[in-house]
């Protein structure tokens, strides 16, 4: 197990996998808080390629677990530095979905000088229309029973929103509290990021994943707006406009709404959308075909 410490409370896991010599490519997890998975490796060609995997602050392997304390997009934006000046990389080819597209081009404004290109599966801008459409309800009118069982935990006369009530159950509930909670939130997510998904393959993808550091991150830098001011990602991205772009976004998506892609990719002057059949997961077939094509695809 590979360790970085980037603070004096965090350290960040992390791998690096393929040819030393090979394309420099940045994986770049969803959540806040999901982390990187075996399966999230199948995308890439380890003969030709050079790709970091890590664990963002408080997501999964990192230390410690689910740790919210001294956790804001600056502050991963930060360690991003720190694990490529660590790993001696000037440069990568970054590649983010859902939550990894909004710290990936957060990252690129800062630090252009050290993308060589940006590909993004499904567009979370972090602003509050975003959050807004993940957090309170829109998505009720598709999925009615699962917004209200997401819903229904938090009391009618509670003054807190959805966000700030589920996670102060995650941090300073009892035991019982902090399971039933992060496993709610999850559940929640879970359901609605892929076309037909059943009961039973959410409960699966469920006992697979870290969801208890998923849960309270995402709850925390929701609560947050994401510790980035409104709509800073509109805002700056005359910074990247030199930066070659492919987008790559589900139709049907009910997580982040193919609205917001559509948005971006008008308001960029180098990039390419792709809109696909699919939701929000990488795993719909048509959206995993893409990102197979554009990550082996030498020229764009």
């Amino acid at each position: 197990m590979t360790y970085i410490k980037v603070s004096e409370i965090h350290e960040i896991y992390y791998e690096v996998c393929g040819n030393p010599e090979g394309e420099p490519i940045l994986f770049v997890h969803g959540g806040p808080g999901a982390g990187f998975s075996e399966d999230d490796k199948r995308f890439f060609n380890f003969d030709k390629q050079k790709v970091i995997f890590f664990d963002q602050r408080g997501a999964s392997k990192s230390i410690p677990f689910g740790s919210v304390i001294e956790n804001t997009t600056q502050h991963l934006v930060s360690d991003i530095n720190k694990l490529l000046d660590y790993l001696e990389i000037d440069k990568v080819t970054l590649f983010g979905g859902s939550w990894g597209t909004t710290l990936g081009l957060i990252y690129a404004i800062q630090n252009p000088e050290r993308i060589n290109k940006l590909l993004l599966r499904g567009i979370f801008l972090g602003n509050k229309k975003s959050i807004e459409h993940y957090l309170n309800g829109g998505v009720k009118i598709e999925f009615p029973e699962i917004w209200k069982r997401f819903r229904d935990n938090v009391p009618k006369e509670s003054k807190q929103s959805l966000a700030e009530y589920y996670l102060e159950k995650m941090i300073n509930g009892s035991k019982d509290e902090k399971e039933y909670f992060s496993y709610e939130w999850a559940f929640y997510e879970i359901s609605i990021f892929k076309n037909n998904i059943s009961e039973e393959e959410v409960e699966e993808i469920l006992n697979q994943i870290p969801y208890q550091t998923l849960s309270v991150l995402e709850a925390h830098y929701l609560s947050n707006d994401c510790f980035i001011e409104e709509n800073y990602i509109i805002k700056n991205l005359k910074k990247i406009d030199h930066i070659p772009i492919k987008i790559i976004h589900g139709k049907q998506d009910a997580i982040c709404p193919l609205k917001f892609a559509i948005e971006l990719n008008s308001k960029l002057t180098n990039s390419e959308l792709f809109i696909l059949d699919g939701g929000h997961s990488d795993s719909e077939p048509e959206i995993e075909r893409k990102i197979i094509e554009m990550i082996n695809k030498k020229d764009w």
